[in-house]
């Protein structure tokens, strides 16, 4: 396992914040539909375009943004962005004890939330690919994937506690709070990042937006990664809300039993992503990466069969194990591949025209998905959706590419 290796103390503290802004993330799962629905008293639409539309006009503000921080030093803009998250979700307690919270803020506040996200993924791969050696950015990912999905298993039966005790506004400040600690860890690491060399017109252009898409698209191993991480994600995304509507409507699930049909499987992202660096080194990286992403195609058919009672529950339980352990262990291997194989200087502008794309891919595919379950009926949507995943595999890589030629700046070390 990977536990034993020191990667220093810069990437400790990166390592540390984003742990508290990932757990802080999972505590508040849900908080804002809750407060939509128990204090502005929204209806369904409403509640919909809270996550539908914000997350497609958030994804809309970062598009300007990728360039704009390619030719900054990463650091102060990992920090801005965790202080724009966190005083952005602090106005709604604020606005809320001042009984002055409206439905546009909300959704206000969940669009600055969402650009500030997809910008600081973007800023912190370009970061850590300054931080970690080459040789050991599969380690490095695959300790973000496990406690991405450690704070999964933990963050919402916590959350669901405080919110039963507290309310869900609570949840929105502990997310605040854990950005703030997120911001005083990045701010804690410390050392000198050099200056990315500036363009002569140091303006963001119209023609600059664009620069990621390109660059990914020209590239013969991150072009197939690209389209299969954007389908795959966003048809898996579009069957969730289906798939509530079978098991809580028709096939009459507890919400307690839909909820542990999707906390206790995480376990499996836990697991694959422990697993990623030992299969790699035995089996090298381009088997690992395209057998797990053609195995996590597999699972997904088998929830148009689920049924009522404990075998329906169970069916979905292992249906999502596998589907979520082959993640876990796709997950790191390709976020070190994408790294490795992007030039220093793109990083930026590619993992944000990555994260645009798949964020803009999966609201399309929910709408098509929402349309598709009104008239064919959910479990023939989601069977539908399954049969279209098993071809994502074709999309995969089929060789393993050379590196690019380029030198590339020595990692900082510490």
């Amino acid at each position: 396992m990977e536990s034993g290796y020191r990667l220093g103390r810069r990437f400790g503290w990166l390592w540390a914040a984003y742990s508290a802004s990932a757990l802080g993330t999972w505590l508040a799962f849900g908080a804002f539909p809750l407060i939509a629905v128990q204090v502005l008293h929204a209806g369904p639409a409403e509640v919909a375009a809270l996550s539908s539309v914000a997350a497609a006009v958030g994804a809309a503000v970062a598009v300007p943004l990728g360039p704009w921080v390619e030719f900054r030093r990463k650091r102060p803009v990992l920090i801005a962005m965790d202080l724009v998250r966190c005083a952005a979700l602090l106005s709604v307690p604020g606005a809320y004890a001042l009984g002055v919270l409206t439905f546009l803020q909300l959704l206000l506040v969940s669009v600055v939330v969402a650009g500030a996200d997809i910008t600081f993924r973007a800023a912190s791969g370009a970061y850590l690919k300054t931080l970690v050696p080459a040789e050991h950015l599969l380690i490095a990912n695959a300790r973000f994937e496990s406690t991405a999905w450690t704070a999964t298993i933990v963050g919402p039966p916590v959350g669901g506690a405080v919110i039963g005790l507290l309310g869900p506004v609570a949840t929105v400040v502990a997310d605040a709070i854990s950005y703030l600690l997120s911001a005083l860890g990045i701010r804690a690491a410390g050392g000198h990042e050099p200056r990315p060399g500036r363009r002569e017109a140091a303006r963001v252009r119209g023609r600059d937006l664009l620069d990621g898409w390109r660059y990914v698209l020209a590239d013969a191993a991150l072009r197939p990664l690209f389209f299969n991480t954007a389908f795959f994600n966003g048809l898996v995304m579009a069957v969730q809300p289906l798939l509530a509507v079978l098991m809580l409507g028709r096939l009459g699930f507890a919400p307690w039993e839909y909820g542990l049909a999707f906390a206790a499987p995480s376990i499996g992202g836990l697991l694959g992503s422990r697993l990623a660096r030992p299969l790699v080194t035995r089996f090298g990286r381009h088997r690992v990466l395209v057998l797990s992403g053609a195995l996590r195609a597999l699972w997904p058919v088998g929830l148009a069969f689920v049924g009522p009672g404990t075998g329906g529950l169970l069916l979905v339980i292992g249906v999502e194990f596998g589907l979520i352990f082959c993640c876990g262990v796709f997950n790191p291997v390709c976020a070190t591949s994408r790294l490795e194989r992007t030039a220093t200087d793109r990083v930026t502008r590619t993992l944000s025209a990555w994260a645009v794309t798949t964020r803009a891919s999966t609201a399309l595919l929910t709408a098509v998905w929402g349309v598709l379950g009104g008239l064919l009926g959910p479990r023939t949507a989601i069977g539908l959706a399954g049969v279209l995943l098993l071809a994502t595999p074709l999309l995969l890589p089929r060789r393993s590419a050379a590196l690019p030629c380029a030198p590339e700046p020595e990692p900082s070390r510490t």
